[in-house]
């Protein structure tokens, strides 16, 4: 009989690049938008607009990516330390390690004699691993990788801030107009993408990131027109 496999696709696997993917693009669509529409609405000249947008397209972009490299650098770093010590206390305390193990195991289900023989078969396969995984939570499935974390965070930040600034440069009039709408569209779509990809509802997920997207104009063109009044 040919063996038939079960292929499975867990969500889990994505979690890395999704997340900073995802914050990026809906970070450049908000702040570069936002920008734009506080902007217009002040009442400044096209070319106002767009430097406006242009500079705030760069400095999120860098902004972005520096902050996740940080970030997930210091998730590494931490993680790092863990594993260090942990493998001095499997070196010094082998049997203290084991016992701990044991009782993990026994705290998820197994009766005590199964869960001695699981953890010391795994822990002669991968002692360190076995440790990390079920005791710390570390695993290379949630691994961070800070410079892929930073690259991305910028990439689809810069991508996401293109949106409204096309439009701010094809429309010719009523710019604060197409760009709110230009973006609320584009917010639901990523949201939505976003969510599918990660397995979640995809009404859900686009709900929420167009509401806070609408938010945050709201509030810059509210600044906007204050301040434009004002001076």
């Amino acid at each position: 009989m040919t063996r038939r496999t079960h292929p499975e696709t867990h969500m889990v696997h994505r979690i890395g690049w999704l997340r900073a993917a995802v914050l990026g693009a809906n970070d450049g669509l908000v702040s570069t938008a936002s920008l734009v529409v506080g902007v217009a609405a002040a009442g400044s000249g096209r070319t106002e607009i767009l430097i406006a947008g242009l500079a705030g397209l760069v400095a999120g972009a860098m902004s972005m990516a520096a902050g996740e490299y940080v970030s997930v650098s210091s998730q590494t770093d931490a993680e790092q330390a863990d594993l260090a010590r942990e493998r001095k206390e499997l070196a010094d305390t082998p049997q203290e390690e084991l016992q701990e193990l044991t009782g993990i195991y026994i705290a998820r289900g197994l009766d005590p004699d199964l869960a001695a023989q699981v953890a010391v078969q795994l822990t002669e396969r991968d002692a360190l691993g076995t440790h990390a995984r079920d005791e710390l939570g570390i695993s290379e499935t949630v691994t961070a990788h800070p410079i892929q974390a930073a690259v991305v965070s910028a990439i689809t930040f810069a991508t996401g801030a293109v949106i409204p600034l096309l439009v701010a440069v094809l429309v010719t009039a009523q710019i604060t107009l197409f760009v709110a709408l230009t973006t609320l569209v584009a917010l639901a779509v990523l949201g939505g993408l976003g969510a599918s990809a990660g397995g979640a509802g995809v009404v859900k997920g686009a709900g929420r990131v167009t509401f806070w997207g609408a938010l945050a104009m709201a509030a810059t063109a509210a600044v906007g027109m204050i301040f434009g009044v004002a001076a």
